[in-house]
């Protein structure tokens, strides 16, 4: 079992695994709060921008840590097909939606307050997360740039239980992952350390991003 001391250890070993797109200027949309450390390692190291891409998981009735769909800021919804085994009905679904939207509206206008989003429209465009429980959020997340027609859309995780894998795969032009253990009961379990993020970090790490131009955005 692959084991990680920590993201940044993670977010290196992904960067070497992606290692073909230095030079491409790629753009890395990070999934908060996460992964937006990992992306900051990744685009620096591949020489591209770094983004939030922004979903938020739909959590089942009275187990909010279990994905039962996820939702982008377009308002799309992704839905698992296990949700109604776990009690989502479509009126339950319906008030998590706008509940998880108007928190994606709040953390793009506290991310990035003074810019528009990083377009991925013909650009190499990577997403990356800390890894996929469910890939509900991934799922959601590939949709939503898929959309935006980037010229090739690859997924980047360090960790991943097969079945999530099995459900990403064929939303990417690429899956590049480092392990997925037959044993997989959350993300937390394969990283040593694996604090909470949080969301001045973020922002401190989205200030960083550099406009086309080399300045600050």
């Amino acid at each position: 079992m692959t084991l990680f001391d920590s993201r940044t250890e993670a977010a290196h070993r992904l960067a070497d695994a992606l290692e073909t797109y230095r030079g491409t200027h790629p753009l890395v949309l990070a999934i908060p709060r996460g992964a937006v450390g990992m992306g900051r390692i990744i685009a620096d190291r591949l020489g591209g921008d770094l983004d939030v891409v922004l979903v938020r998981k739909l959590g089942a009735p009275g187990n909010p840590e279990l994905a039962v769909g996820a939702i982008d800021e377009s308002g799309a919804i992704f839905v698992a097909e296990h949700a109604g085994l776990a009690g989502a009905d479509p009126p339950y679904l319906e008030t998590e939606r706008a509940r998880q939207s108007a928190l994606l509206q709040n953390r793009r206008a506290l991310y990035t307050p003074a810019r528009e989003p990083l377009d991925p429209q013909g650009r190499i465009t990577i997403i990356v997360d800390d890894g996929l429980a469910t890939g509900a959020t991934m799922i959601a997340a590939l949709h939503a740039t898929r959309a935006r027609n980037p010229a090739r859309l690859v997924c980047a995780v360090p960790i991943a239980a097969p079945e999530s894998l099995d459900a990403v795969r064929p939303l990417a032009d690429e899956l590049v992952c480092l392990d997925a253990p037959a044993y997989f009961m959350a993300v937390g379990q394969f990283y040593r350390d694996f604090p909470q993020v949080t969301d001045a970090e973020v922002v401190a790490l989205l200030r960083e991003t550099r406009s086309p131009h080399g300045r600050p955005l």
